[in-house]
């Protein structure tokens, strides 16, 4: 079972990423897990509430489960560890954009970099026999991150977040707060289009990727534009120019 996998399942049982709080006396709060231990010469399992304090692990009995699967014995135990209260919800913080718990403990799991669709991608190029750097700025001067880059070519691959880019086919606006996310999610999308904008003027070609795309498609369409690259690399004139593209944002498969 991988380290995500594992998450996964300890926020099933505990009811959300948000319920899995460890309130530490300087008021701040560790996230918790649940360690479940079989005990062979009695045949009792029992529970351990788990969690990490500047680098060091704790631990505290929470008591004996007896469901017949691994998930109900989870959640028994979460359930034990709230009533005794060892367990609270995370609060959400002055000033934070989240308007509840859940929402700020989704915000906080959103990773910027390395997310799962990236690293398909980036296998899937690497099968190829593409060779690429990984979140670097394409324009040193510009403050814009690619996923993935090919300097040489002057190829820049971004894998959108449906959600954060508002993907026509997947985005569903929030229930709460609806204007301050349409702002934001708008924002999002005037600055992909601004930098694809600045990229193609500096003779770049950009690749957008909704992350819910199939990755091997993906990345063959990343390779037919890096072998076009190349062609136009070697042609007469010796300069290197941007195949024609829609302007505004491009996605594979648009």
């Amino acid at each position: 079972m991988t380290r995500t996998t594992r998450a996964a399942e300890q926020d099933r049982a505990a009811g959300g990423l948000h319920r899995r709080a460890v309130e530490l006396s300087d008021g701040r709060y560790a996230r918790a897990s649940i360690a479940l231990r079989l005990y062979r010469s009695t045949r009792r399992i029992r529970a351990y509430l788990r969690w990490s304090d500047h680098g060091t692990t704790h631990e505290r009995y929470v008591g004996e489960v007896d469901a017949v699967t691994r998930a109900a014995n989870l959640e028994s135990a979460w359930v034990i560890a709230r009533a005794q209260g060892f367990v609270t919800d995370e609060k959400v913080p002055p000033g934070s954009w989240a308007t509840s718990p859940a929402s700020r403990a989704v915000m906080s799991a959103n990773k910027g970099r390395d997310t799962k669709p990236e690293r398909l991608l980036r296998s899937a190029l690497y099968r190829r026999g593409l060779r690429y750097r990984v979140g670097v700025r394409p324009l040193p001067n510009l403050r814009r991150t690619a996923d993935v880059v090919f300097p040489k070519a002057r190829v820049a691959v971004f894998v959108d977040g449906c959600y954060w880019h508002g993907c026509p086919e997947h985005h569903r606006p929030a229930k709460k707060g609806v204007e301050f996310w349409h702002e934001k999610i708008k924002g999002n999308q005037t600055r992909d289009a601004e930098t694809n904008q600045i990229l193609r003027d500096a003779g770049w070609l950009v690749i957008r990727v909704w992350e819910h795309e199939d990755p091997e498609r993906a990345a063959q369409e990343v390779a037919q534009a890096l072998q076009s690259r190349q062609d136009l690399i070697a042609g007469p004139d010796g300069r290197l120019t941007s195949p024609p593209m829609p302007p505004g944002i491009h996605h594979i498969g648009s």
